[in-house]
């Protein structure tokens, strides 16, 4: 069983949005694999870039998406995006200085946010961009799980 599993309450576009999701996904339990098997600090410094550079993608797309739709609380999620980012930074520079614990608050940090941003903040632009009976009738099976309130 992975450290962060995909779940339908996370999905948000069935597009670009998720796949971003999902990757991110990707590394936070291959940083969490990595940690566990007591290798986590030799891995830390690749994925903090990986991470970073991907992460920063992710947010532009994310907002270039909003945008477009003129979603009405893009100036909120950009900073929340920010701030995030302005995390990320202060960690890596914990590790730059040799943090023998950042690869631990990293992985726990990433789960954390990732899950409660794409709930929460991320959750409202699904409804935005996919009303629920929309949703229901673009996304077949999943509607009934995704659409439900948390």
């Amino acid at each position: 069983m992975a450290y962060f599993e995909w779940a339908d309450d996370l999905v948000i576009d069935l597009g670009l949005i998720d796949q971003d999701h999902r990757h991110l996904i990707e590394l936070v339990n291959t940083l969490h694999t990595a940690t566990s098997q007591g290798c986590g600090q030799e891995v830390v410094g690749r994925l903090f870039q990986a991470l970073m550079a991907y992460t920063h993608e992710h947010f532009q797309r994310e907002e270039q998406v909003m945008a477009s739709v003129h979603f009405p609380n893009l100036e909120g999620h950009q900073q929340v995006h920010r701030q995030f980012m302005a995390d990320l930074t202060a960690l890596k520079s914990r590790y730059e200085k040799g943090s023998i614990t950042t690869a631990s608050q990293l992985s726990s940090l990433l789960r954390d946010w990732l899950s409660l941003h794409i709930r929460r903040s991320d959750r409202k632009l699904r409804d935005y961009l996919l009303p629920p009976d929309r949703w229901q009738r673009t996304s077949g099976e999943q509607a009934a799980e995704v659409s439900t309130p948390p």
